[in-house]
């Protein structure tokens, strides 16, 4: 490494991380009047929230549904965006099952034909059980799905996709993500809205029929933000991932960045970031304590990457997403990115498929070559009987490490001690977004924890964004209030 150098010398605000949340950052400072510096470890914007481009082809790290009850986030959206980039696409993703197609969410006749009557009748009577004698332990993904449900429903259409996600028993998942995605949604009421319909439900985020997206890709968000950030007069510097961050007098004072060149300082009045929490823990010059650092490395991820197949569009789907549950294949979910947008397709007649792993960085899928995963990917797809054999035109394969924040047992007790060390010893850099928070956030969530602190920082109020994703009235039901 080079010689250390200053890249700038007035101090002004850090924001580590050019995703939704640190975008957002910068781009609400810069509307309050403030300069900032955004330190970008990769060479995108975007984060998870990303368009890949490989020969004109488009695709998402996962797929993004734009779609909030938190009014700020989606005025902001529309004030990145002109209203003519967003298109209005429905929502239809189903769940793939010993070669049957159930629509999620449940419609009463698709899984009542799907399973039998008497299979139906089996998973209706094990709901009034779970109901009767709920689960002793609900504070695990297992036990809670499990009392919504019923035991036979949760190991037919749960149990194997989330082990599949995560990659440990859902005996030992904590019950927190799926409160999240499922909250007050249960057997009783999915079959209640599947035969008392309404327009377009927006009540439950889980039930919603339509949402707004960028034609581009949600990457289209972010490169325009991009472009906004840079006119207010910040910097977006990329390729500087952070190595260290100096702080005295319980202030962060200068953070400094890896380059080619070697390492460059960036003093600072502020640090908003959205790098993982332990390793903006770790970076910390003074270090943290021992046990501090322990809670660090004990903060787990899970990664994720994708293969894209090219495919005659003949051979695509209705769906934005399939949830694949068969334990047969390591694919989880397979996005169809024509179905999101026709522009994300550049030729006439093709579509683009998009199947989803959930690795561990360094494992065995994750280290396979690329030509070796669309290979892989193909052969999953005609096992499934979703396409048949020589279809598949080209393939590309984007990883994405660090994907998904892990609630295994102990990451409640592990942020609430890096939170505090930080709140005690560094009192003006504030995490936001998801890996900035070790929270499964949404898009909406991360950008609305960056514009609470941004407002923090500006305005002197004293919004705790760690609330905002603990609030269940905030992730899955829109109160009166809300409109």
């Amino acid at each position: 490494m080079g010689d250390t150098q200053n890249s700038t010398t007035d101090a002004r605000t850090v924001v580590i991380g050019a995703g939704p949340a640190g975008l957002t950052a910068a781009y609400q400072l810069g509307k309050a009047g403030r300069t900032a510096t955004v330190l970008e470890a990769e060479d995108v914007v975007g984060g998870i929230s990303q368009t890949a481009e490989r020969d004109g082809w488009r695709f998402d790290i996962g797929g993004h549904r734009f779609f909030t009850k938190v009014k700020p986030v989606s005025a902001l959206w529309h004030e990145i965006l002109p209203d003519e980039d967003f298109l209005l696409r429905p929502r239809m993703s189903r769940i793939y099952y010993q070669g049957k197609f159930y629509d999620y969410p449940l419609k009463a006749f698709n899984a009542l034909g799907n399973l039998g009557i008497v299979e139906a009748v089996r998973c209706v009577l094990s709901y009034v059980w779970a109901r009767v004698n709920p689960p002793k332990d609900q504070t695990k993904f297992e036990g809670y799905v499990a009392a919504k449900f019923g035991w036979r429903l949760y190991r037919t259409f749960f149990k194997t996709y989330t082990e599949k996600v995560w990659g440990v028993p859902a005996d030992q998942l904590e019950a927190d993500w799926a409160a999240q995605r499922i909250k007050n949604l249960s057997l009783f009421g999915a079959i209640w809205n599947a035969i008392t319909p309404s327009r377009n439900q927006k009540d439950i985020t889980s039930l919603i029929e339509e949402f707004e997206y960028p034609r581009h890709g949600p990457g289209m968000m972010w490169e325009r933000c991009h472009e906004l950030v840079e006119g207010q007069g910040s910097d977006v510097l990329f390729r500087q991932p952070v190595t260290r961050i100096r702080h005295r007098d319980g202030v962060a004072v200068e953070v400094i960045a890896s380059t080619p060149d070697g390492e460059v300082v960036h003093p600072c009045t502020e640090v908003v970031s959205s790098m993982p929490i332990p390793r903006l823990v770790q970076a910390m010059d003074p270090p943290a304590p021992e046990d501090v650092l322990v809670a660090a490395k004990s903060l787990q991820f899970r990664d994720f990457l994708t293969v894209a197949l090219v495919v005659p569009e003949a051979d695509g789907f209705p769906d934005n997403w399939i949830y694949i549950h068969a334990p047969e294949v390591h694919v989880g979910r397979i996005q169809n990115f024509g179905s999101w947008s026709p522009e994300m397709i550049p030729d006439a007649g093709k579509t683009c498929l998009g199947l989803e792993y959930f690795v561990n960085e360094g494992d065995h899928i994750w280290t396979k070559d690329d030509a070796d995963l669309v290979a892989q990917a193909e052969a999953e797809m005609v096992t499934l009987g979703l396409l048949s054999p020589g279809r598949v035109e080209k393939g590309y394969v984007v990883r994405m490490p660090k994907a998904y924040p892990m609630y295994d047992a102990t990451y409640k007790e592990n942020v609430e001690t890096l939170r505090a060390w930080l709140t005690e010893n560094v009192r003006n850099v504030f995490p936001v977004g998801r890996n900035g928070m070790h929270r499964y956030n949404n898009q909406d969530h991360s950008m609305y924890t960056a514009m609470l602190t941004v407002e923090n920082i500006v305005s002197g109020t004293s919004h705790d964004v760690w609330e905002v994703n603990v609030d269940a009235e905030y992730h899955e039901e829109i109160s009166e209030s809300d409109g």
